[in-house]
């Protein structure tokens, strides 16, 4: 904990939302679920994937535009492309063989 926050504010319902929220938007979260992460680190990404779409791709209704738009750190709303593009790995496509029909 660090600062000195004004006792009359402090309230846990910012965090309870943002609990909330992420847990209704990946599914990782749910109980009972086969899309849990079986390592840490694309636990973590999943978490930062969802959090920067939620900041600054997403228009919230209430406010009318992006988190970060209303904070001034964007001033448009973020596309796809754009998250991607910050990532450090360049993904190359890969052709993929014909497939072959099964007999039954």
């Amino acid at each position: 904990m660090s600062g000195d926050p004004d006792h009359d504010h402090i309230s846990t319902s910012y965090v309870e939302r943002q609990n909330l929220t992420m847990r209704m938007s990946m599914r990782r979260f749910t109980r009972l679920t086969n899309g849990f992460s079986k390592k840490l680190a694309n636990h973590a990404a999943a978490i930062s994937l969802h959090y920067m779409h939620y900041n600054f791709c997403r228009i919230h209704k209430t406010l009318r535009v992006t988190p970060a738009m209303e904070a001034g750190i964007s001033d448009h709303v973020w596309t796809v492309e754009e998250v991607g593009a910050l990532l450090d790995v360049k993904v190359k496509p890969v052709k993929r063989g014909p497939y072959k029909k099964r007999s039954a």
